[in-house]
């Protein structure tokens, strides 16, 4: 257990619903159960001693293929970053979702948590219940799958412009930037093999 005040109060306050703690190079990381998310954030949000009240962002990650020790079993992570106006610190509360799961969302608690769970729905597939604008929210409505998931094939396709005129693949355009060593190779030289 961590000797940071956060940690203490959280573990208090929660019990069991705290998961796990770990401070990584100075930042706090409180693992708490999914469905406790929003209590669990709006007690670090009004808690007159921490005032996380500064949401700064949320983001997905996707460890079906990780191999190292992780903190949930679950497939994927969702992190908030919550900063305090009063002690300009952070806190990164993360939860554990499977495919198929959802996560209550927060925008009651913070309005700017809107568009960073639509950004992580429509790159990951991962549904926020209450957030009611969904819908795809960066790629086109006939997009299918989620760019983001360990799945997804990468690059390397050639991409359809107006008047269906064709661009260049991923690999025709490679090149490594000044300075910078491929094979020996520095600046202007192809690089792709194509």
């Amino acid at each position: 257990m961590s000797d940071r005040l956060e940690a203490k109060k959280v573990a208090d306050r929660f019990g069991a619903a705290l998961i796990k703690v770990k401070e990584d190079r100075g930042d706090l990381f409180l693992c708490v159960e999914r469905d406790r998310l929003p209590e669990v954030v709006e007690f670090l949000k009004n808690d007159p001693d921490l005032s996380y009240d500064y949401f700064s962002e949320c983001v997905g990650v996707d460890y079906s293929a990780w191999t190292s020790e992780r903190d949930f079993p679950d497939r994927f992570e969702v992190v908030y970053n919550l900063m305090s106006t009063k002690t300009w610190s952070r806190v990164f509360v993360k939860i554990g979702v499977n495919d198929g799961e959802s996560v209550p969302t927060l925008v009651p608690l913070f309005l700017g948590a809107e568009y960073p769970e639509r950004e992580v729905n429509d790159l990951f597939g991962i549904d926020f219940t209450g957030n009611k604008h969904y819908g795809r929210f960066l790629l086109p409505d006939d997009w299918v799958g989620y760019p983001l998931r360990k799945e997804y094939p990468l690059g390397g396709e050639d991409v359809v412009f107006d008047q269906t005129t064709r661009g260049p693949a991923v690999e025709d355009v490679m090149m490594p930037h000044a300075g910078e060593s491929f094979e020996g190779k520095t600046g202007s030289e192809d690089v792709s093999g194509r």
